[in-house]
């Protein structure tokens, strides 16, 4: 069960013919080709663009500057009021 025997896939194809007849169909494989190369370029390009974007933030970092005193307290930041309620 579940496995795909020769008859299936004549099946299929006299279907497929049936359907769309025998003129579109190396028109529809051509197509299908072409929009899967497509998409196979596209793909390939974005995961290069997201190479090269952590690349790029990597190497744009740089060390903090400055020292830390451990024994002073940070400064608590300062919220305007107005710019708060906006922000709900």
């Amino acid at each position: 069960m579940g496995a795909v025997r020769p008859w299936h896939i004549i099946v299929l194809v006299v279907v497929l013919i049936l359907l769309f007849g025998a003129k579109r169909l190396p028109d529809a494989a051509r197509a299908l080709g072409r929009s899967m190369r497509i998409i196979k370029a596209e793909t390939k390009g974005l995961q290069d663009d997201d190479v090269d974007a952590k690349a790029e933030a990597q190497s744009g970092r740089e060390p903090l500057r400055g020292e830390i005193a451990d024994n002073q307290a940070s400064p608590t930041p300062r919220v305007d009021p107005v710019d708060h309620a906006r922000e709900r």
